[in-house]
């Protein structure tokens, strides 16, 4: 199990969040500019950050320059990154539009330079991977774009290929196309004779999900990265359900806020409060979704914490959750309990 490099989502905090309920195998970064990287601008450096709880973490690079980009994997490999990633994924405009992510889908052998540049500037003991979707459109998939792409980076170096199931035009629409990775993994599986492994990606939300995920398109894993905003434990039950069959209850409603409360003084500890707070605000969404039941809404901390001024704010709204504020008992509930 595997966390997804998300933009704006996977800092140091998020990861460590995660990796705390257990069952991550590798965590990445958010997105990296070479450039950014090379050039030491604080928000590059930021997303870059890691430490020694942290590991194994994968950095993930976008761009289009084979110099460039060779030159980040190397200061990459220099500043602590398990592997690196070339993505060859993201559909986002300002990325494609200096022809990075996903766009590298649409010229093959531009891609396979990248890869192959970016590999001889890694240290052997480093792995290079890459993150692709299926195609840019459908006319790509009809060619075999992913199939024949993954096969091409193999040759090159890459140890393994994550497949996310759709298509660059179709974004975030849609259903992933689970058949189509399941291409992937039966093109790379006898290109390589099933030494290098094919990983999932795409509407991932639950355990049962990501297992699912496996059995139907052949995978040697499953990375998650929009299913793990609300529930950062999925990584734990996918797991347990993989290796025992079972998993336990999702936290309870206490227990998912001191996870908000760790996560939010760590974001506090890696980064400006002004982000901490920023971030909190946009994120509590996710998490209220997770603490709402029949029994209780969660709605009115969400409304607290989103209008918090500052990090002290902030922690007494979480504080007075957890002596039993911030929350709505329905009527129906007061009634029975009377």
């Amino acid at each position: 199990m595997m966390l997804a490099p998300m933009a704006g989502y996977c800092d140091l905090a998020w990861r460590l969040t995660c990796r705390s309920y257990g069952g991550v195998g590798l965590a990445c970064t958010d997105l990296l500019s070479p450039h950014g990287l090379l050039r030491g601008t604080q928000q590059s450096l930021d997303l870059a950050a890691t430490n020694d709880q942290d590991k194994p973490v994968g950095m993930q690079l976008y761009g289009s320059d084979p110099k460039l980009m060779a030159e980040g994997a190397k200061w990459a490999a220099d500043h602590g990154a398990t592997i690196v990633d070339i993505n060859m994924g993201c559909p986002v405009d300002k990325v494609v539009k200096k022809d990075g992510g996903s766009k590298l889908m649409c010229d093959i052998a531009q891609a396979v330079g990248i890869a192959e540049e970016v590999r001889k500037a890694l240290p052997g003991a480093i792995p290079l991977t890459a993150k692709m979707r299926i195609g840019w459109d459908e006319q790509a998939v009809g060619e075999s774009c992913a199939p024949t792409l993954a096969c091409r980076l193999v040759d090159v170096g890459c140890e393994a290929i994550t497949v996310h199931g759709r298509t660059t035009e179709m974004r975030f629409k849609g259903d992933c196309r689970r058949d189509e990775i399941g291409n992937v993994v039966d093109a790379v599986r006898a290109h390589t004779d099933g030494k290098v492994p094919v990983i999932g990606n795409g509407d991932v939300t639950s355990a049962e999900e990501a297992v699912r995920m496996i059995e139907e398109t052949g995978c040697a894993g499953v990375m998650v990265g929009r299913g793990s905003l609300a529930r950062p434990w999925i990584f734990r039950d996918s797991w347990l359900l993989q290796t025992t069959g079972s998993y336990p209850e999702k936290p309870g409603v206490e227990e998912i806020a001191q996870m908000v409360r760790s996560y939010f003084d760590m974001m506090c500890e890696f980064r400006k409060e002004s982000y901490a707070v920023h971030k909190i605000r946009t994120r509590i969404s996710w998490f209220v979704k997770a603490m709402n039941t029949r029994a209780v809404s969660c709605k009115p901390l969400q409304t607290a914490v989103r209008t918090a001024s500052d990090a002290a704010s902030v922690r007494r709204v979480l504080d007075e959750f957890l002596a039993g504020g911030h929350r709505l008992i329905p009527k129906s509930q007061t009634t029975g309990a009377a």
